[in-house]
């Protein structure tokens, strides 16, 4: 009974610093941009990201839920056990095949809204990320198919990152031989932009733990 009264005095006499949180559950919801493809598997978006946020001090492990060739639509049908329970935030990043594939902006932006509002249900906050669409498809296209990210994410509140391949596409420097995929320098230079963002997404999250 002394021991177990010690103890509770103990844990209540610790600073807060210095009991330990356990490590967000983060869960990058994608496409091959997401998934690495073309690349060892530590030269990935993924592994990258998780490293420099450790690296800057954040206790948070990132699962690859990256599906190559994956639309938005396949994103929506396999949320559920692509999440598992438990998890803390969803990095969603999904549609840069559904662009590449001409589809219509109404079915991406559909797809994307029944994932937002499935986590939403399953109070699972969510950061969107978004792409940009190419040239050849038309100004028409493009405004259609880029209003669909800034809208979800101004509706519903999210902590919003506008372009994935900001600062890479386009840039053979940064990209595979396939001038879609980025190489591993363009993975380092994505992680390096996207990070401050996701970095106020597990604020949001923390704050909203506490």
């Amino acid at each position: 009974m002394i021991a177990g009264a010690v103890a509770s005095l103990a844990t209540v006499m610790t600073p807060r610093w210095a009991r330990a949180a356990p490590p967000l559950k983060i869960v990058a919801l994608g496409d091959s941009l997401t998934a690495g493809f073309g690349l060892p598997p530590q030269d990935g978006f993924v592994p990258r990201l998780q490293a420099a946020l450790r690296a800057a001090g954040r206790s948070v492990t990132i699962t690859n839920a990256g599906v190559s060739g994956d639309t938005a639509t396949g994103g929506a049908e396999r949320v559920d056990w692509s999440v598992p329970d438990g998890t803390d935030g969803v990095i969603v990043e999904l549609g840069a095949n559904d662009m590449l594939r001409g589809v219509d902006p109404k079915v991406t932006r559909a797809a994307l809204a029944r994932i937002l509002d499935r986590l939403a249900q399953r109070r699972i906050p969510a950061m969107l990320v978004g792409m940009r669409a190419l040239p050849n498809l038309g100004e028409d296209y493009a405004r259609r198919f880029e209003a669909v990210y800034v809208d979800l994410a101004r509706e519903r509140g999210l902590i919003f990152y506008p372009f994935f391949l900001e600062g890479v596409a386009g840039d053979r420097s940064l990209n595979q031989g396939d001038g879609v995929h980025p190489n591993a320098k363009g993975v380092a230079a994505m992680v390096r932009a996207i990070t401050p963002t996701v970095e106020r997404f597990l604020d949001q999250i923390s704050a909203n733990r506490a």
